[in-house]
């Protein structure tokens, strides 16, 4: 359990420093006197990036192992936020931002297969709804920070956030055992699990179409269009937007670690399954909203709605591939639903709230999510693999070291 408590430890500090340049990219953007639309591009072609180089990421963790790629996408990440700290011109900023997302899908991928290689099985969703809270925290307290960072000079946070990823590679580097796939020969006596194969699981695909429908919902249009509601329904200023994004971080943090317990005890499908129909329900029922306080609650409940099912549908995928396959690449197209969901739903749904309503547009993203849980009601219960995988492991201990005791393990 140290070294997930390594990775734990750090996917705070990288989601905090990401939290520390949120409110002061866009106006860094602005300072090289571009307007509002060329600003915004500076935040998607990180997104854009990401999604882009995705595949590549996930055949480097197939070849060299999960640990290398994690440490270099996260010097790629501190050595082109530093680069963006001395940006001189606006181009300058594009490109090393959008280098910012290679690196970015490169530790998050390689992060994800080392949860899936070091959690016990019959731990897979508390681990990973750890791991998301550490996410989520950081990125609740990072904009905090980063905002009064800001009042000292844009550039600051970006110099800030370069040296919070450079003490991560430390402690990573230090902590993290070497011994593990693609540094001790390992790697090429691991199965491969390719996409075609993962593609034909039915499990699989409900995965796939969940986090199509969490990177729009929450990623997209959580953060797109709620504080235009905000703002043109309610007749509200950015201060109610800021306390909707953050009653919605709250719910969340309310309910992973239960979600995560939940999927270990009962199986992946039933708190996926729950919280995929509340963050929907939740998500119709904002567009019907014109009352402040009701649209608050409503952002918590889809909030815990989100914290119930992002654990069990990631111990899922876990289930799926496997501690003792390499899921590189499977894991890799995981993450571009994701991604592209966070791109393409800010735009269509922005489209809809334009020329039909906003209440359209909220309607169809939370149809999207209702879809993916009845979708995941036809497929496969994942947990009986995990429990598999355990007796299996368990047994291959008991003929290494009959005589060790099983609280020694």
């Amino acid at each position: 359990m140290r070294q997930i408590w390594v990775l734990v430890a750090a996917a705070f500090v990288i989601a905090l420093g990401f939290g520390l340049i949120a409110p002061v990219l866009p106006e860094f953007a602005r300072s090289f006197n571009v307007g509002i639309t060329a600003a915004s591009a500076i935040v998607s072609v990180f997104a854009l990036t990401r999604l882009i180089f995705a595949p590549a990421s996930g055949q480097l963790v197939q070849k060299l192992g999960e640990r290398p790629v994690y440490l270099g996408g996260l010097a790629i990440v501190a050595v082109s936020t530093a680069a963006c700290a001395a940006a001189q011109n606006y181009w300058q900023l594009m490109i090393f931002r959008g280098l910012g997302g290679v690196g970015s899908t490169m530790f998050t991928i390689s992060a994800m297969a080392l949860l899936i290689r070091l959690a016990p099985p019959d731990m897979r969703g508390r681990v990973n709804s750890l791991y998301s809270s550490a996410f989520l925290l950081g990125s609740i307290g990072g904009p905090l920070i980063g905002g009064l960072l800001g009042g000292l000079g844009l550039r600051v946070p970006f110099i800030v956030y370069a040296a919070a990823l450079v003490v991560a590679i430390i402690v990573v580097q230090t902590q993290l055992s070497h011994t593990g796939p693609g540094e001790s020969g390992a790697q090429s006596r691991r199965e491969e699990f390719l996409v075609r194969d993962a593609i034909r699981d039915p499990s699989y695909r409900a995965a796939l179409l969940t986090n199509l429908a969490h990177g729009w919902a929450t990623f997209g249009v959580r953060v797109a269009v709620i504080p235009l509601f905000a703002v043109a329904a309610l007749t509200a200023g950015p201060r109610l937007a800021g306390m909707a994004l953050a009653a919605f971080s709250a719910g969340m943090a309310l309910v992973l670690i239960t979600g995560g317990r939940l999927s270990d005890r009962y199986g992946r499908k039933p708190p996926t399954v729950l919280g995929l129909l509340v963050a929907g329900g939740a998500t119709i029922a904002l567009g019907l909203s014109d009352v402040t306080w009701v649209f608050i609650v409503l952002c918590v409940i889809g909030g815990m709605g989100t914290g119930l099912f992002v654990p069990g549908q990631q111990a899922a995928v876990a289930d799926i591939i496997g501690s003792d396959r390499n899921g590189g690449r499977a894991l890799a197209t995981f993450q571009m639903t994701s991604d592209f969901g966070a791109i393409v739903g800010p735009i269509l749904a922005g489209l809809i709230a334009e020329q039909v309503s906003f209440g359209a547009a909220f309607a169809l993203t939370g149809a999207m999510l209702i879809a993916a849980a009845i979708y995941w009601l036809f497929a496969p219960e994942t947990i009986v693999r995990a429990a598999r995988e355990a007796r299996t492991e368990s047994s291959d201990h008991d003929r290494v070291d009959p005589r060790k005791r099983p609280d020694e393990g």
